[in-house]
């Protein structure tokens, strides 16, 4: 019914659901001088049709309503579980939540209501059930695993991924015909950012913040950098070397040729770092603000800035830690990653929008540039997909150009299932599609 969308919408701005969603329709859709959203933009014109108003043309605008955040939820079931819901959920998928065990296990039957058919006419999903197996350590998921008690897993983490995967992203020997491995592009760069604003650097992070204003410093931290064998020695070849622009090589806007990006090129970092003033009689000294997930690729960069006489010292902070320093602004240097929320470039290169300052929003390095605001929102309104693409490329040239942040690699999903389960494809966003599944 579109009143649920219109309740399921308005939920996310309602204080007592806390819901941190409420900024994909912030700005967007029609709401007062305060930021107060309008009782009019979300309208059930009757029991089919729902009517969003917003304040301008924003192309990706279809895009966001894919998120979960926009997930539709029945009114009466919020009202009668209350802040139980979550323990309770309603929804029309494949699946029908059965139990959940927090912590160990969580259940679903199949929907025998479910809509979809296959070609044949035979209604979805195949499955007759779904259990998904928390575990924490990623050693012991691996080992239950290759046990079978499990008949997929997402990712491989830096602790199996050298058990697993020869230095050259194949599988090892010892593993060879024991399950399928998938592996395919996926929405998310990993980068190193720069706080480009000082008000909150304060002592030494003040001081390198200033260095590392100079873009020429910038670049050639960017250019000293050996993508190439960052993925062979440390990562086994998950992912491809981030010489291009910020926007994933996963996204249609993605073009090397019309967003040439950074190479290793060790005597360039040298000559722009004495352009900067430094060399062996001033060397740069820098901290790196990380998390020990990122440790051993913070230290392969260690290394190859010390190639060119830059001193980098590693802090390896808790997840929650590190966030608030970079959403706050108080670390001069970073590492990050960026997970796409929707499938459009304009998802990435909204971090670079200078109304989009963190901590408020993702523009987590302050960039700010009147010439790519012109283009955001120029693009933001553009039709045309090409040209919209086009001006996408646009900005992340300037990206490149001016370097708040250094794309690392773009990363690729790694997925294993066991031999006899068919159908369970990866995708982009590495959503876990079980509809069409069999085993």
């Amino acid at each position: 019914m579109a009143r649920d969308f219109v309740y399921s919408f308005r939920r996310l701005f309602d204080a007592a659901t806390a819901s941190p969603g409420g900024w994909i329709f912030r700005g967007k859709v029609l709401e007062d001088k305060a930021g107060i959203i309008s009782d009019t933009c979300f309208v059930a014109a009757n029991d089919s049709t729902l009517r969003i108003h917003i304040k301008a043309p924003f192309i990706p605008f279809l895009s966001l309503l894919t998120m979960p955040y926009t997930y539709v939820v029945p009114h009466e079931a919020v009202e009668r579980y209350g802040k139980d819901f979550r323990e309770h959920p309603v929804g029309t998928g494949p699946f029908r939540f059965k139990v959940w065990d927090e912590g160990n296990v969580l259940l679903y039957h199949r929907n025998p209501d479910y809509w979809r058919k296959d070609q044949q006419g035979r209604q979805l999903p195949y499955l007759d059930a779904v259990a998904i197996s928390f575990i924490a350590d990623r050693k012991t998921e691996f080992l239950t695993f290759l046990q079978g008690k499990l008949d997929f897993l997402s990712g491989i983490r830096e602790g199996s991924r050298d058990l697993i995967l020869n230095p050259d992203g194949s599988v090892r020997a010892d593993f060879q015909g024991r399950f399928n491995l998938q592996k395919a592009p996926y929405l998310n760069t990993e980068y190193l950012g720069f706080q480009l604003d000082s008000t909150k650097l304060t002592g030494e992070q003040a001081r390198q913040g200033r260095a590392l204003r100079d873009a020429r410093v910038r670049q050639a931290l960017s250019f000293a950098i050996n993508r190439p064998d960052l993925l062979a020695y440390v990562l086994n070849h998950v992912g491809r070397p981030g010489t291009s622009g910020f926007v994933p090589a996963a996204l249609p806007s993605f073009s090397a040729a019309k967003v040439p990006g950074y190479t290793f090129q060790s005597q360039r970092a040298r000559a722009l770092l004495a352009a900067a003033g430094y060399g062996p009689r001033r060397p740069l000294q820098l901290r790196l603000s990380t998390v020990a997930e990122r440790k051993a690729v913070a230290e392969y960069l260690q290394k190859n800035w010390a190639d060119v006489g830059v001193q980098v010292q590693i802090d390896i902070n808790q997840s929650a830690a590190q966030q608030e320093l970079v959403d706050n602004g108080r670390t001069a240097f970073f590492t990050k990653s960026w997970l796409g929320d929707y499938p459009d470039a304009e998802n990435y290169l909204a971090l670079f929008y200078s109304p989009n300052f963190s901590p408020a929003g993702p523009d987590k390095t302050h960039y700010k540039s009147v010439e790519y605001d012109q283009l955001y929102q120029q693009a933001i309104r553009e039709q045309d997909a090409a040209k919209r693409t086009a001006l996408y490329q646009a900005m992340d040239r300037l990206v490149v150009r001016d370097q708040p942040v250094i794309s690392l690699y773009y990363d690729e999903i790694i997925r294993l299932t066991q031999r006899n389960v068919r159908g369970l494809t990866p995708n982009p966003m590495n959503q876990l599609l079980l509809e069409r599944v069999r085993k």
